[in-house]
């Protein structure tokens, strides 16, 4: 391994501060993680070995920020969890036992695809023109989402009462399923579940809600399935990068959930399909003429 071809602390700053921003924002952090770099001429690829390492770090550190952000939500969670295993059955008002079956649900086919189709995905997809084309399917795809979403009546005060009582177990398996998208570089995890939210009738609000809950064992769990291969070769010359592009993504991504929190009270997807569609499409004349 050339040290040219290695990440500077530089470059970790800002792939770091990028991940923490594009994982939870709808906008794919695969895709830019992909693209940045060709943009600004680095020699770094996506399916370079010590790249995937270093990513492992700055996803590890997103999950960690969404398991904090929910802390309360998650302990409520668990204990629901636990009782309905000790009762064999959920209780008609046990929301927190029926919203965390339902985060189990969506999990499941998120994580089988992503076992089974990861590798191949990113090798077929990996190059910065096929990202910026999907980044614009991804913009299509917030779009579709926004007009064919169902305006379902809001009328519990607590949010994940509404969530439980408005999502079905197959409709959780779906919207889990949409997550799958991510693994083709220009996809956005939280645009996929975030539109299927909106699609089941949930609120924006609900949907980003359920979304940064669905993402977090997801996030985590494949960060720490690939996290040895950063203490072992893959990491050589990279692990002081990784750390410090870690707390970078961990800072964004803290101040990322919590504007988007806010912002989705209110407002909806329309300006990140915009910029997938924009950014997208300027990236791809890029590529093609250059």
């Amino acid at each position: 391994m050339i040290l040219a071809s290695l990440i500077t602390y530089w470059q970790a700053v800002l792939l770091g501060l990028l991940q923490g921003v594009t994982e939870l924002f709808p906008i794919s952090s695969l895709g830019h993680s992909v693209i940045i770099p060709q943009l600004l001429g680095w020699n770094i690829h996506q399916n370079d070995p010590y790249f995937i390492s270093f990513l492992v770090a700055t996803h590890l550190a997103t999950a960690i920020v969404l398991l904090a952000f929910f802390w309360r939500d998650w302990v409520r969670i668990v204990k629901g969890l636990a009782r309905s295993l000790r009762d064999r059955g959920i209780g008609p008002d046990d929301t927190d036992a029926k919203l965390g079956w339902l985060l189990v649900i969506g999990t499941i086919p998120a994580g089988i695809l992503g076992l089974l189709l990861e590798h191949a995905l990113r090798g077929v997809f990996a190059s910065a023109q096929s990202a910026s084309f999907f980044l614009m399917l991804n913009g299509v795809l917030l779009f579709g989402a926004e007009a064919l979403r169902r305006r379902a009546p809001q009328t519990d005060t607590d949010d994940d009462t509404r969530i439980a009582r408005q999502v079905g177990f197959p409709q959780s398996f779906f919207v889990g399923a949409a997550q799958a998208l991510a693994l083709i570089p220009g996809f956005s995890r939280s645009g996929a579940t975030m539109g299927g939210g909106l699609l089941v009738g949930l609120s924006h609000k609900d949907a980003a809600r359920f979304a940064f809950l669905l993402a977090t064992p997801i996030i985590g769990a494949a960060a720490l399935l690939k996290l040895p291969e950063l203490f072992g070769s893959q990491g050589d010359g990279i692990r002081g990068q990784a750390l410090v592009a870690s707390l970078c993504a961990g800072v964004t991504a803290y101040l990322s959930v919590r504007f988007l929190m806010r912002y989705f009270e209110t407002r909806t997807l329309v300006p990140f399909a915009v910029w997938c569609l924009g950014f997208g499409a300027a990236c791809s004349v890029y590529f093609a003429v250059r």
